[in-house]
């Protein structure tokens, strides 16, 4: 048997020692063929980029010259720089899949291969020429319809629809590599059904979430909102299909998915700053052992407030009269009615703010005494400014209490404030001068 496999061996070394035949030589017809196949393959790329020229430098400035002269905003979306130079890339890509079947001498494998490259890239070029279309759209609603694109944004929805391209276009680019039925590989979605949902769980969640916020008006570009869990306090500066981004007042950007603002609370300042006005809402602090009733030294100096005069003549005059009536003894602090410098703070305040120019007079309108707590007695200012603007808004707030904690003192009252280091050099040095 051993001998057997060397002789096999043997004659095969021998057969390929052996002298091939020669080849053949190629007729002559054959470089022709070559020639012809090339002479029309660069006819053909001539003509591709003659097309591609002439819809870029010919057709795009005529259409934008066109457009130029209406004034119709939807035109504008036809003359976007973007949209017109991806369908440029259409038109040299129609001319080489309809021209490749007349190039002479194609051998049949290479033609296959060339229309379906360019069929990829045809259906590439569509669905960029779709997202294009889709982000003209919004320029232009943005542009002709300011108000409108702030309550009702219209990208999420634009976005949806380039998606939607972009998933139909990867099927047909998926099928024509395949040389498969688009609507084969359509059916065989219907079993990824389940991955598609967790794989787009997010966007599907937000794009449903975004068509709620438009519907109901919840959110719209340039609201002030509140999301402290996400930690957003700023301007709505964009709403899109995944994202709602926020401008915080650091000017950092906060980027909330939008299905979080139906899962989450949040506050949105719209209706204050619609309204016109902006609300202050503090209170001073009053020293409780400070308050008192008012006796005739302290009647006369607080006469000299022309805001406070009115009120005290008119409470004097009732207060007497009901005193007298009910046969009080006024002499005696105590009985009966009596006025107090907390109360005549009060109505200087309202006074005060009555007579205020910034201060909103048609809106809610309180000086009102709140629960006495470790601070002392607050008196709250609860009214509204004339203006939603921030830096106008906090300089009036700063303005009426900077008066207010200066007129303090003509109502023998004194603010509240915890002990600090002078009041304790100040107890110590008075002790210590008692103590001598």
């Amino acid at each position: 048997m051993l001998d057997a496999l060397i002789t096999s061996v043997k004659q095969l070394a021998l057969s390929a020692q052996s002298d091939p035949s020669p080849p053949a030589d190629p007729p002559d017809n054959m470089f022709l063929a070559v020639e012809t196949l090339w002479f029309g393959s660069a006819v053909l790329l001539v003509v591709a980029i003659i097309s591609w020229l002439f819809f870029r430098f010919a057709v795009v400035p005529g259409v934008r010259a066109i457009t130029a002269r209406s004034s119709a905003w939807w035109d504008d979306v036809l003359a976007d720089k973007f949209l017109l130079a991806r369908l440029a890339w259409v038109v040299p890509l129609v001319v080489l899949h309809y021209g490749i079947g007349l190039v002479p001498d194609l051998p049949d494998h290479l033609d296959l291969v060339v229309r379906r490259l360019v069929e990829v890239l045809l259906v590439v070029a569509i669905v960029g020429a779709i997202g294009a279309l889709c982000a003209a759209i919004n320029r232009a609603y943005l542009t002709a319809q300011p108000e409108v694109s702030r309550s009702r944004p219209i990208k999420g929805y634009l976005q949806v629809v380039h998606l939607l391209a972009v998933m139909v276009g990867l099927i047909f680019v998926l099928a024509t590599m395949l040389d498969r039925s688009p609507l084969a590989l359509i059916t065989g979605l219907g079993a990824a059904t389940a991955i598609l949902m967790l794989v787009f769980r997010d966007t599907i969640l937000s794009f449903v979430a975004g068509v709620q916020l438009t519907v109901n008006r919840l959110v719209h570009v340039g609201d002030w909102i509140e999301m402290p869990q996400f930690g957003a306090d700023g301007d709505v500066i964009d709403i899109s299909l995944n994202v709602v981004q926020v401008q915080n007042w650091d000017k950092t950007i906060t980027a909330i998915p939008a299905h979080r603002f139906l899962e989450h609370s949040f506050k949105n300042w719209r209706g204050m700053t619609e309204s016109g006005g902006r609300r202050i809402a503090r209170a001073v602090d009053i020293d409780l052992t400070s308050i008192r009733f008012l006796d005739e030294p302290l009647v006369e100096q607080l006469r000299g407030l022309q805001f406070l005069r009115p009120y005290l003549d008119e409470r004097s005059r009732e207060i007497s009269t009901w005193n007298q009536e009910n046969g009080f003894d006024t002499n005696v602090p105590g009985n009966g009615r009596q006025m107090t410098n907390v109360g005549c703070f009060r109505a200087y305040v309202a006074a005060y703010l009555h007579a205020h120019p910034r201060i909103r007079q048609d809106m809610t309108f309180l000086i009102r005494q709140m629960p006495p707590g470790p601070t002392g007695l607050p008196i709250q200012v609860y009214v509204f400014t004339a203006t939603t603007a921030w830096a106008e808004y906090e300089a009036i707030q700063s303005d009426i209490f900077d008066h207010l904690y200066a007129v303090l003192p003509l109502f023998d009252l004194r603010p509240f404030q915890h002990p600090t280091g002078n009041d304790m050099r100040q107890f110590a040095h008075a002790a210590t001068a008692a103590a001598t």
